[in-house]
């Protein structure tokens, strides 16, 4: 059993299976329509090239994979060119990797007195971009996990990927295991003509506890369409599917869909990706700063209908729970707030943003998960949304005998009457 399904917290967690090779089947075709860092000076990291499933390190490959994004499998037809916005095409320097300089940026009080404090780090973007308020250090080096998943759906639809709606959500979800996400999942695997057999992510356990309890119950072992990240892989099949790409290897850093995914990454973060690594459900996993990631949500969330970042946006907004699962918190916050699109990542992260380009993101040190909604919906609110709406994320209260005696507060700094409000 992994970590994610023996502890409470947020996917994608659990450790790295390697993958045995498989020979995908005969080709489908197509179906539908398709600035420099900040904080104390630190030695560059010096790295070679991404190579290889694991212990990976350095910046990625700077080859680009649009013409091979362009080359369709044996009967397939041509992938449709998708029209995207593109931003800077020099992404500034990667930023550094240090031991990060976080903040308070929480308080655990118990009747009356700090009993324990939450470090990390918070950047609340306006709507021009600039930074509107920090929090210990947004600039340094950090894995986003599960928080990346709407900058890959990006990529994959930039690149053909044609599904919409809830499906196209469950292609940047961490679901929570329901019968809706699995057969969510089968449904995109059915369009590339392939099964559960061809994902090459980790068995798991569903996430959900109600869900995983019954599954205990009946017997049941943990496989791939029950983890978290199943409908992202699916996702990344069906792109390679369409585009020719070979299946069994679609998780290597150097495949041609990870290169895709990687440039999506460096150009909406607007940054250099500082390393590369495994994520604990085996895909590659892209080092930025909380900065860029709030950046990359900003541009996701602002961009113009009809572009690959707009669909992806929609989809999640619209099928909330599609992306995350029944009573899920980071799906209550986008019902919650119109036109916010929020994703959550393991370890404490959390991004959030606006139509207008206003965007949040949020890295509690210890990965805590009590710290991280209180923490972001009061960001949130800093934003310049109507606090009222989010009186329902003030985090569980702490007991002492069965009765609530404190909770978790965050920062002074955090207070959204330090900020005109009304969004």
């Amino acid at each position: 059993m992994s970590e994610q399904s023996r502890r409470p917290g947020v996917p994608c967690a659990g450790p790295v299976a390697p993958a045995p090779p498989a020979a995908g089947p005969a080709p489908v075709p197509a179906a539908g329509r398709a600035g420099p860092t900040t904080g104390p000076s630190a030695p560059p990291h010096a790295g070679g090239a991404a190579a290889g499933r694991t212990g990976l390190r350095g910046p990625v490959s700077r080859t680009s994979s649009r013409a091979a994004a362009r080359t369709p499998a044996p009967g397939h037809d041509n992938p449709p060119v998708i029209q995207a916005v593109m931003y800077s095409s020099s992404p500034a320097d990667a930023p550094l990797v240090r031991e990060p300089l976080h903040a308070p940026v929480a308080h655990l009080v118990r009747g009356g007195v700090i009993e324990g404090i939450h470090y990390g780090s918070v950047v609340v973007l306006g709507t021009g971009g600039d930074v509107e308020l920090q929090l210990g250090d947004i600039e340094v080096a950090f894995y986003p996990r599960s928080a990346l998943k709407p900058v890959q759906a990006v990529a994959m639809v930039r690149a053909g990927l044609p599904l919409e709606g809830d499906l196209l959500s469950l292609a940047a979800a961490s679901h929570s295991g329901e019968e809706r996400h699995l057969a969510g999942t089968r449904r995109i695997l059915e369009l590339a003509r392939l099964t559960e057999a061809d994902l090459r992510n980790i068995p798991d356990l569903p996430f959900d506890p109600v869900v995983r309890d019954a599954w205990i119950r009946e017997g049941r072992m943990p496989g791939r369409l029950a983890q978290n990240c199943s409908g992202k892989h699916a996702a990344m099949l069906y792109t390679c599917r369409l585009n020719g790409w070979s299946l069994h290897d679609y998780l290597d850093p150097g495949h041609p869909l990870q290169k895709a995914v990687a440039e999506v990454v460096e150009e909406l973060t607007g940054q250099r990706v500082a390393q590369v690594t495994v994520d604990g459900c085996g895909a590659p996993l892209f080092s930025v700063s909380l900065h860029g990631l709030a950046r990359a949500a900003a541009r996701i969330t602002a961009a113009p209908p009809g572009t690959p970042e707009a669909k992806v946006a929609d989809a999640m907004r619209e099928h909330a729970e599609m992306a995350s699962g029944s009573g899920r918190d980071v799906a209550a916050l986008m019902r919650a707030v119109p036109g916010l699109l929020a994703k959550d990542g393991f370890e404490g992260v959390q991004v959030a943003a606006l139509p207008d380009g206003r965007a949040v993101a949020v890295k509690i040190a210890d990965g805590a998960d009590r710290a991280r909604i209180p923490v972001a919906a009061a960001a949130v609110a800093r934003a310049g949304v109507e606090p009222g709406l989010l009186t329902e994320f003030a985090g569980e209260p702490l007991l002492g005998g069965g009765v609530p005696v404190g909770r978790v507060h965050p920062v002074r700094a955090l207070d959204p009457l330090a900020a005109p409000t009304g969004a």
